[in-house]
């Protein structure tokens, strides 16, 4: 990793380097980590993004963070599961998504607390003060969707996502992110989100399944327009 890449790096592009340190060995089970100065200074970035990275991993249950010790690596990708993950497009990750999502959005209705959709509408304002930043906007609209799926309480549910959503740290969908995330499509996926609260807050669980049919839709244009050009 040159120093101009390093330069370039956001949370998610470190969660990914450091999952793959995981799955390939060089960081075992119960391995601890580099501290957060160490990986920022390796990576050239400030340590809350570092931070940021490390929380992506403990979402996904790859790693625990335990304050005043570190953060410890807690699970290891089986071989099959790692393959599948390294090998999946993100058309197949917008597919997979469109399968559980706007279920989830269902069940979110039902499950989601006052605490809950307090916690969403924080994320979208981060969100809205992103559009100039894909990767800080990449931060906030990963945390919103795993925000939903939690909200159900399904066990399963939240691993299965957990590891579609591992996908979205992988380089193919780094390199989408960066070709189809500008303001203008920010701003769109914002207000798409916008619409999709607003109905888990008026419990109407079809309106929000659909709109999230139509925001995974949005996104799976944008994303088959760049691999067709």
């Amino acid at each position: 990793m040159t120093k101009n890449h390093k330069s370039r790096c956001g949370a998610p592009e470190i969660a990914s380097v450091l999952r793959q340190k995981i799955n390939s060995g060089l960081l075992k089970t119960s391995e601890r980590l580099p501290a957060e100065r160490l990986l920022a200074d390796t990576y050239s970035v400030a340590r809350g993004t570092v931070r940021k990275a490390l929380n992506i991993l403990a979402i996904e249950n790859i790693v625990d963070i335990r304050p005043g010790s570190g953060t410890f690596v807690k699970f290891t990708q089986s071989g099959a599961t790692h393959t599948i993950i390294e090998n999946a497009s993100p058309l197949e990750l917008i597919d997979a998504r469109f399968a559980l999502e706007p279920h989830i959005c269902r069940l979110a209705v039902l499950h989601a607390t006052q605490q809950d959709l307090d916690k969403a509408d924080q994320l979208l304002v981060q969100m809205d003060a992103s559009v100039n930043d894909p990767n800080r906007f990449s931060e906030a609209d990963n945390a919103f969707h795993t925000l939903l799926v939690k909200t159900t309480g399904n066990r399963l549910l939240i691993w299965i996502m957990s590891q579609i959503n591992t996908v979205r740290n992988q380089e193919q969908w780094s390199r989408m992110r960066r070709l189809t995330l500008n303001e203008n499509s920010i701003a769109e996926y914002n207000n798409q989100h916008r619409q999709v609260l607003n109905e888990l807050k008026a419990r109407e669980p079809e309106r929000a399944a659909m709109l999230m049919q139509s925001h995974l839709e949005t996104a799976r244009l944008s994303l088959t327009r760049i691999t067709s050009t």
